[in-house]
């Protein structure tokens, strides 16, 4: 409650709203969630709504509708989808997440091609399978992350438009790094999110990676991908001084967080297919009590 009323947030089913989509901020995205919780006060809902529409939206190409076929759930989403953009163009919302959607996109201006590059990905899940190469993977990543990272920098408060650049290569990066730790889990989806092309360079095919074992060039392969990651995440730092220094230590944090998920690839020899690298509770304590002491002194 603290939190909504530090954002000025009264209303009881605005801010009903708001709380729901800190639970699924919470349940879901448990590092996205600790980072979030660096921010001052006033600005931690509206990035909890803005991942609420993110996480249901997933949901629904993923969780949610499990037992659906993909022409049902790409009819789901797009009525979802549809209303949401419908939504937040008129300025009101009878949705439970839209709610808070559609207040947050408001009073920081987030421009609506945002969600709507979202939204396209996230129908894509649906239909595409497989990446031939990185620039037609990185259409698909564009409206996954990158765009996730333009819409918190209005939130964040940025002191220079390069925020917004850094921004989108910080949450091509957090991608990158996801698709790295699941290629396992997504392989059971049926879905390659590692470009083909890059693939075949180190002489790794498809039903390599359906094989599941872990071969020299499988490793070779993903030592590539996970030093685009660290090059995406050191030419997205600057960036971070270009936004309010209460926010720094945020994306500090969820930078050294997310794109060092892949350090833990590394720390179980690349075995992504018998594996889920995780963050060790020891390695976020390291990261985030410095990280909130910062936070502690910018406000």
């Amino acid at each position: 409650m603290s939190e909504l009323k530090a954002a000025g947030i009264t209303d009881p089913v605005l801010a009903a709203s708001y709380s729901q989509c800190k639970k699924l901020n919470s349940q879901h995205g448990k590092t996205y969630y600790l980072a979030t919780l660096l921010l001052p006060a006033a600005k931690r809902p509206f990035v909890h709504a803005l991942y609420g529409f993110a996480r249901y939206a997933d949901e629904i190409v993923d969780d949610l509708a499990s037992t659906l076929t993909d022409s049902e759930k790409a009819a789901a989403l797009k009525g979802w989808g549809a209303q949401a953009i419908s939504d937040i163009k008129s300025g009101e919302s009878t949705d439970p997440v839209g709610r808070a959607l559609v207040d947050t996109a408001r009073r920081f201006s987030i421009p609506i091609e945002y969600f709507e590059a979202f939204l396209a990905s996230m129908e894509m899940d649906l239909t595409v399978k497989e990446y031939a190469t990185y620039d037609d993977l990185l259409k698909y990543v564009y409206g996954s992350a990158a765009v996730i990272g333009l819409q918190m920098v209005p939130v964040l408060g940025a002191l220079s438009q390069d925020a917004y650049e850094s921004a989108k290569k910080l949450g091509i990066a957090f991608q990158l790094a996801n698709f790295i730790r699941d290629i396992g889990e997504d392989l059971e989806r049926g879905r390659i999110y590692i470009p083909i092309d890059e693939l075949a360079r180190f002489g790794v095919t498809r039903e390599d990676l359906y094989a599941r074992v872990v071969t020299p060039k499988i490793i070779e392969a993903l030592k590539f991908q996970i030093e685009r990651v660290r090059q995406l995440q050191r030419e997205a730092a600057s960036g971070i001084e270009m936004l309010e220094e209460s926010s720094r230590p945020c994306i500090e944090a969820a930078s050294e967080l997310y794109c060092g998920i892949v350090d833990e690839v590394e720390a179980i020899g690349y075995d992504i297919f018998n594996f889920r690298a995780k963050t060790s509770t020891w390695r976020r304590l390291k990261v985030t009590l410095p990280a909130y002491i910062r936070a502690i002194k910018a406000r």
